[in-house]
């Protein structure tokens, strides 16, 4: 909900969300029709926005052959489209509150879905680098709106696993788009992987909107740029969400860096596969899916914090056994950052739903503007560094947005234990 909704009725939806589970709770739980239907929803919704966010990212190498680029020009057409999203996001939030969650998140999938469909006549680099920032920015509407959706129609008890549902949809997104594309383009060449690729984003869209179910918890509040400003700024001034913000963006730092380089890892020696087995690499993504479903489990066990040390942990040794020259160690390495990515992600992300008692759309867009900023810098970042020194430079990239997210990390333990000792009875927090 956002501040700029003032008085009791903001007051009375804020404590409707935060509410301890009561009979009167209405909100959605495990078993129920609409909390399966809302599920699948989101699902699709994650499937169609990372389909089109990363339809490019499988083409890469093809992009830079038949358009004569260096990889890091290549990236641009993968990084611009998270630039636009990230850029637009905030703005996005504000429309959600205004006129619905499920009416923004619709229209934000149609036309990022429509923008797909001219991507394929784009005449050369600047062409399609534009487009795809015209096509992130359309679809912002959906990524912070969902979560926002999920924090306020779904039980607490239950929104680590919806959200890690919902991620779970993203990962099988990210990868259907890049094997559609990567596929499609290997055989008809990259025109006709963009034009499948907006098919399938198609159909999950139609999906989406057969499927979701109206908010009940939704409360209509005018847009007002300085109660927005006010909300953007409790939220900046808020430790624990910088933090989340934070990991979020060096999460994807390493994502970005790793999958904007490895399909020309794969296809370079020592390894020269075709490319159309290259494309094959991305079903790593349902180690994601897998790992974005479970991360919920892993935070009820271990704890916010102990679920980010093994995301940490998992990320770091993938990218250290990816520096052998050896196929099997590059895959088993892409497979453990695969799965310390995508938890780590589940965790911080839900982290923000919990965290934020008011403005959460608005929450939740400054997460994911940290977390597609870090993947726009992370790829082109470890695209120049794969082109300067090899593969050894993307995984340094790497590396090093693994040893401050430690860092904040331990910052946030230190601090909680300090927090513990002056007040034995006060909640432990990140």
């Amino acid at each position: 909900m956002s501040p700029a909704s003032t008085g009791a009725a903001t007051a009375t939806a804020v404590d409707a969300l935060s509410l301890p589970s009561t009979t009167t709770d209405r909100r959605l739980r495990p078993g129920s029709r609409a909390f399966r239907r809302s599920n699948l929803a989101l699902f699709a919704a994650g499937i169609a926005t990372f389909v089109l966010l990363y339809s490019t990212q499988g083409l890469l190498p093809l992009l830079s052959s038949s358009l004569n680029l260096t990889p890091g020009q290549a990236s641009w057409t993968a990084s611009a489209a998270t630039l636009g999203l990230a850029l637009a996001l905030l703005p996005a939030s504000a429309l959600s509150d205004r006129y619905g969650r499920t009416a923004v998140m619709t229209w934000s999938v149609v036309a990022a879905s429509l923008i797909a469909l001219a991507l394929p006549f784009a005449p050369g680099l600047g062409a399609l680098v534009a487009l795809r920032v015209l096509q992130g920015a359309a679809l912002a509407g959906l990524p912070a709106t969902a979560m926002a959706y999920l924090a306020e129609e779904v039980h607490p008890s239950a929104l680590a696993s919806a959200m890690g549902l919902y991620v779970a949809g993203n990962s099988i997104g990210g990868m259907g788009g890049r094997l559609v594309s990567g596929w499609a383009g290997a055989a008809w060449g990259w025109r006709w992987g963009l034009a499948v690729s907006a098919l399938l984003a198609l159909l999950a869209a139609a999906a989406f909107r057969l499927l979701i179910p109206a908010a009940q918890h939704f409360r209509r509040t005018p847009v007002d740029a300085r109660a927005l400003a006010g909300t953007v700024s409790a939220h900046l001034r808020n430790p624990l969400l910088l933090r989340l913000y934070a990991l979020g963006m060096l999460f994807m730092a390493v994502f970005g860096a790793v999958y904007n380089t490895v399909g020309f890892r794969l296809i370079a020696a020592p390894f020269d596969l075709p490319q159309s087995v290259a494309a094959s690499i991305f079903v790593v993504y349902l180690v994601g899916t897998a790992s974005s479903a479970g991360a919920g489990r892993l935070v009820a066990r271990l704890g916010r914090r102990g679920a980010l040390y093994v995301a940490i942990g998992l990320t770091t040794a993938g990218l250290l056994l990816s520096l052998a020259e050896s196929l099997l160690c590059a895959l088993l390495g892409l497979v453990l950052i695969t799965a310390g990515f995508f938890a780590g992600h589940a965790t911080a992300s839900s982290s923000v739903g919990r965290t934020a008692q008011h403005g959460r759309a608005q929450a939740s867009a400054l997460y994911l503007i940290a977390y597609y900023l870090g993947n726009s810098l992370g790829g082109t970042i470890g695209a120049d560094a794969y082109h300067a020194v090899g593969w050894s430079g993307s995984a340094t990239v790497g590396l090093t947005a693994m040893a401050l997210a430690a860092g904040v990390t331990l910052y946030a333990t230190r601090r909680a234990i300090v927090s513990r000792r002056l007040s034995p009875t006060a909640p432990l927090r990140t």
